[in-house]
């Protein structure tokens, strides 16, 4: 058995598309789609937050999920037709819209927000060399384990 939509057929364009109505209608003011070498790799977003708008990068890896894909080719768990790059572009994003849509539910039953569900995307640094919260996070983590060695 493969990974969670490995058999889609909707392609990336009409999936961010989706994402973005949805973010939207929950209170996006801005979506906007990322491209890398042609390829959507990714969702920016403007949430009205209690201390004012701010930016959010919702990153989709497109080249971990062909990873993933391949792998499962190897373990003979799918099919040849489904580990090549184009289906993991597209079961990358409909995995990612899954996974919004939870977090929305979530949201509608009262039990968090949309910029709580999305800090770890919270842009903190803008500019060309954009970076999320849990990029620093991460930075900074790799950062003291390698001074505690």
């Amino acid at each position: 058995m493969g990974t969670l939509n490995y058999t889609t057929t909707v392609g990336a364009s009409k999936t961010a598309g989706e994402m973005s109505a949805l973010l939207s209608k929950h209170g996006a003011s801005r979506v906007t789609a990322v491209f890398e070498n042609g390829q959507h790799v990714g969702l920016e977003f403007t949430l009205e937050t209690p201390h004012g708008p701010r930016e959010f990068s919702l990153p989709i890896d497109i080249h971990a999920v062909h990873r993933l894909l391949v792998k499962q080719l190897r373990n003979r768990q799918i099919q040849k037709r489904y580990a090549d790059e184009q289906q993991a572009e597209r079961t990358a994003w409909r995995v990612a819209k899954v996974w919004l849509e939870a977090q929305l539910a979530i949201i509608e039953a009262q039990m968090t927000t949309l910029d709580e569900v999305m800090l770890p995307y919270l842009i903190i640094e803008p500019g060309p060399e954009r970076k999320t919260l849990y990029a620093a996070y991460r930075e900074r983590e790799a950062s003291l384990a390698l001074t505690t060695g």
